[in-house]
């Protein structure tokens, strides 16, 4: 099988055309959104980070923010900073240059004369990268290009019996063409990190997972806070679920039966072809989808039973969902119905391949109806608090 995308200049593959609008921090944020409203063919996002942040926390923005820029789906950058922020704009350049070669340019409020001199040159700026990503034709590409990021959010049983499983199928027929698959939501492997470990296919992998669990259990724990008392969340026990485990023992099925080939680190760049892999992310949707986003995931298929919004500014979401009343209700957010699994009318396979279908015609550029519907939330994770 494959698709139509876009060869970028560092070799990989996009299935998207943005010109990225990235702020560098929360001070650049309304500046990039008011360039973005001017310029077909712009995204941004709202950055509530890059400023005011010690030294690890400060590395989760700037790993995201290189890994934006980097992602295949983003033809080219501007970089937008106040000036002064801690993620100086010699540094985000710096860290974009590490991971991709592709076009950028880079506009510094406090330098040109304040946020209406700064609109006016990186509009300029946009429109010219945006005129050369117009020019760009599509290429027909195998599907072991993609990479596939996979998320559930606002759960339910249904998440567990039929939504997940099914994008375990999806992601299953990835791997065998030689695709690459991400596992997030580290949150949600307790209780069952033991069986997603002895799925590693090295040594290192399986003890990299018992490290990403506990590790995360060990944070909270530095401040008093247990991660069982905030989930499952209230959403999640009003569906139906009763215990983290329980959620756990579903969320894993997103991973299907491949080996887990290898364990990356929030927003670190996934090398392409490597099978299934698991990122360390938390569970909160859009700061894990954004993870992946950053380590290179063309699109992100997620499940939700109970119903979610939610999208991305530079990849395409795919949202299925196990019960048929959420579907029903929320058809405007939803692309899939996996219920039929749960009634017999369809089989996995049969609801795999259809999944399977809608990333392969969403890579070649159908419209996931996040998109349509203009959704672009965005969040990047947390280590501490402000100071």
């Amino acid at each position: 099988m494959t698709f139509y995308g876009y060869r970028r200049p560092d070799g990989r593959v996009g299935v998207r055309n943005h010109v990225l609008i990235l702020p560098a921090s929360v001070c650049a944020s309304d500046t990039t959104r008011i360039v973005a409203q001017q310029v077909a063919g712009t995204v941004t996002f709202s950055n509530q980070q890059g400023c005011s942040q010690v030294a690890s926390d400060q590395q989760l923005t700037m790993d995201v923010m290189a890994g934006y820029a980097a992602n295949p789906n983003v033809y080219g950058t501007v970089v937008v900073s106040l000036g002064c922020e801690n993620c100086q704009m010699d540094l985000v350049v710096k860290a974009i240059q590490e991971r991709t070669n592709k076009p950028l340019k880079q506009v510094i409020i406090q330098e040109v004369g304040g946020t209406l001199k700064a609109v006016d040159i990186a509009v300029r700026y946009a429109k010219e990268l945006a005129a050369e990503a117009s020019m760009l034709q599509k290429e027909e590409f195998p599907m072991s290009e993609l990479i596939i990021g996979t998320e559930c959010g606002g759960s339910d049983p249904t998440s567990g019996l039929a939504a997940n499983p099914v994008i375990g199928e999806m992601s299953d027929r990835i791997v065998a063409d030689g695709g690459t698959s991400i596992l997030s939501e580290t949150t949600e492997f307790i209780g069952a990190e033991h069986i997603l470990a002895r799925r590693a296919a090295t040594p290192e992998v399986h003890d990299r997972i018992f490290e990403i669990v506990h590790r995360y259990e060990a944070a909270l724990r530095l401040v008093g806070e247990e991660v069982r008392e905030g989930n499952p969340s209230p959403g999640n026990k009003a569906g139906g679920i009763t215990t983290l485990e329980e959620k756990s023992l579903g969320c894993i099925h997103k991973g299907g039966h491949s080996p887990i080939c290898a364990v990356y680190d929030y927003a670190k760049q996934v090398e392409a072809g490597q099978g299934l892999v698991i990122m360390d992310t938390p569970g909160n949707d859009p700061s894990s989808v954004a993870a992946m986003a950053a380590g290179g995931a063309q699109v992100v298929v997620f499940s939700s039973g109970r119903g979610s919004p939610t999208g991305n500014p530079i990849v395409p979401v795919i949202k299925i969902t196990g019960n048929k009343l959420t579907f029903a209700k929320m058809e405007d957010n939803i692309d899939l119905d996996a219920s039929p699994l749960i009634y017999g009318s369809k089989t996995l396979e049969e609801l795999g391949g259809q999944l399977y279908e809608m990333v392969r015609k969403t890579a070649c550029g159908k419209l996931t109806k996040a998109e349509a519907l203009g959704f672009t939330e965005m969040a990047i994770a947390r280590v501490c608090n402000y100071v």
